[in-house]
């Protein structure tokens, strides 16, 4: 029997039970309660059906709720989108070795996004006793955590139902504490499944609380106060900073009082106005032009926790300016991955968090904060195009402008070819940045997990994602209908890898061998899928193929309509292969 709820908050709903005997289990989910965890995205597994047989029969599925996903990878990507919104972790819950395995890609993303997030496994038995012929031996496994060790924050596997509440603290903490990132708790098949004497006694979680976030000390703020006034053409390179609306206040205003240009990153999220006048540039993953010229004619760099400082001074040329770095990233660095990109020469490093640093800088020099941004309607840049005209990058930027006049909506994500001076971002949650690790498949989860996280607000969740992506990660369309999450995915679907197709390119173009082979192995055709009907395969509206801007723009209307009323749309736009001019030029500059 179906017993979810009617409305728009399907939250299966279990039928009431007794309790009468409690396990190691009940223990864990009554834990996450503790923690406030609002959700648990999971796809089942045996290794946690302790853990599971909680949440349903002790906590009723409430408190957490489970989230059912069709695969690993989409749950920690479900996680990964809630935690761009609402800066706080859900819980993902991972089938022993190998559903790890399968979720490790997106656990990657969410570490180097430095992203919130509880990540719970569970193994076969570690009394080799107690293990079931063939399946418990093939998903045990003697350091589980070893599989994604280099990129979560801590790791651990309790033995015992105390040493479990004090880990899933721990874990908690950890996560939450700048820089943030996920953390991986492995609890034994054994300790879920032991009897316990009685009801489990929790510790507090309040008196485990955990550190402030570093602020500078009066030395730091006056040692970077004297650079600012030596400054006299500073520049702001505003990188991973926090969503909240009073920190964006207060970043323009600093900005004003400095004079300084401002360069965003279209990697990393809405940081700054787009359509600001100190803006300089379009945000883009690679350094513009505009942003270029700002940093060689600057005196001065102020380095907002920014991603790849080192690589983005090296694009731009000549810098001669002292280099302000303020940031907490170095911290997670190790030596597993380079994420932690090209080592940037700094005159000051402040290692502190960056709005702290701009809220003391304020305060030193009384200035006062600007009007916080409203959630103001979409703010496309592009001038209306012919609805006759074919859909590429450009023109795609300029539909969905008209398509959503008036909505408030958040970009989930933006493809690499993005027109992104067609687009202006004047709200923290205008725009969420990409995935951290730059993989394909996080794009349809995360746009699911940031529209949970938005469903209480008035933005519309919406995701351009790139057909290669939705193809590899769309059964979290599924879960989104299931739990009547409102969004609306865009599918730029040019039916390639085109981003190879221009790698293929230089390759030929340097060995002089033929261009015109690019294609090969790159695309998506003969047949052509049918994004729209996978769509709707789910329980989604899928719509299209739309080939014109006029289509494009009429079936953005009417997925908002659909979208407002708690529906989940997929539209199939089909568009010419190419990149905006000034990405192509991005490019460029990066291979050089």
């Amino acid at each position: 029997m179906d017993t979810r709820d009617p409305g728009s908050r399907r939250i299966d709903r279990p039928v009431e039970t007794e309790i009468a005997s409690h396990y190691g289990s009940d223990a864990i989910a009554q834990m996450l309660r503790a923690l406030k965890v609002r959700y648990v995205a999971l796809n089942p597994g045996a290794s946690f059906r302790g853990v599971h047989d909680s949440l349903v029969n002790y906590l009723g599925n409430d408190d957490p709720s489970m989230l059912l996903c069709l695969h690993e990878e989409n749950a920690v990507a479900i996680a990964h989108g809630y935690a761009k919104v609402a800066g706080e972790p859900i819980a993902v819950f991972l089938h022993s070795n190998v559903g790890l395995m399968h979720g490790a890609m997106a656990i990657f993303n969410a570490w180097c996004d430095r992203v919130p997030m509880l990540i719970f496994g569970a193994t076969g038995p570690v009394d080799a006793a107690a293990r079931r012929p063939w399946i418990d031996w093939i998903h045990t496994t003697t350091d589980q955590a070893a599989l994604v060790r280099p990129y979560v924050k801590w790791d651990n596997q309790p033995a015992s139902v105390p040493a479990a509440m004090e880990a899933m603290i721990r874990a908690d903490i950890m996560a939450r504490t700048e820089p943030c990132g996920p953390t991986y708790v492995t609890f034994d098949t054994q300790l879920q499944e032991a009897p316990l004497a009685a009801a489990p006694q929790l510790p507090d979680p309040a008196r485990y609380r955990r550190p402030e976030k570093a602020g500078p000390s009066a030395a730091m703020v006056e040692a970077a106060l004297a650079m600012i006034a030596r400054a006299k053409a500073p520049v702001i390179l505003a990188g991973r900073v926090s969503r909240s609306t009073e920190d964006w206040a207060r970043r323009i205003a600093f900005a004003e009082a400095l004079g300084a240009g401002v360069v965003t990153d279209q990697k990393v999220g809405a940081a700054f106005p787009t359509d600001h006048p100190l803006h300089r540039g379009a945000p883009r993953f690679f350094l513009g032009d505009e942003g270029a010229e700002a940093l060689c004619a600057a005196d001065l760099v102020i380095s907002l926790d920014w991603l790849d400082l080192a690589g983005t001074l090296r694009l731009a040329g000549r810098v001669d300016a002292a280099v302000l770095n303020i940031s907490l990233d170095h911290l997670l660095h190790g030596g597993w991955n380079m994420e932690h990109q090209a080592l940037p020469a700094v005159d000051l490093h402040l290692p502190v968090d960056p709005d702290l640093a701009v809220q003391a800088f304020c305060e030193a020099l009384a200035i006062e904060p600007a009007p916080l941004p409203a959630d103001s309607p979409v703010c496309p840049a592009a001038p209306p195009a012919s609805s006759d005209a074919a859909l590429d990058m450009t023109t795609l930027a300029s539909a969905l402008g008209q398509g959503l006049k008036g909505e408030c909506v958040s970009f989930v994500r933006l493809p690499l070819g993005w027109a992104s001076e067609n687009w202006h971002f004047r709200h923290p949650l205008d725009f969420l940045g990409y995935d951290g690790g730059a993989g394909i498949g996080s794009g349809p989860g995360m746009l699911v997990g940031a529209a949970l996280a938005l469903r209480d607000s008035e933005r519309l969740a919406v995701g351009v994602l790139g057909d290669g992506d939705f193809m590899m990660a769309n059964s979290a369309i599924w879960t989104g209908v299931h739990y009547g999450i409102p969004f609306i995915a865009v599918v730029a679907n040019n039916r390639s890898f085109f981003n190879d197709e221009v790698h293929q390119e230089r390759v030929a173009v340097m060995r002089e061998r033929p261009v015109e082979n690019k294609w090969v192995g790159q695309r998506i055709a003969e047949p052509d899928i049918d994004i729209a009907a996978i769509a709707r395969a789910q329980g989604a509206v899928g719509i299209g193929p739309v080939t014109k801007v006029g289509e494009l723009q009429e079936a953005v209307r009417r997925a908002v309509s659909l979208a407002r009323q708690g529906s989940s749309v997929v539209i199939d736009a089909r568009i010419v292969p190419g990149y905006s001019k000034a990405m192509a030029a991005g490019l460029v500059r990066e291979a050089d």
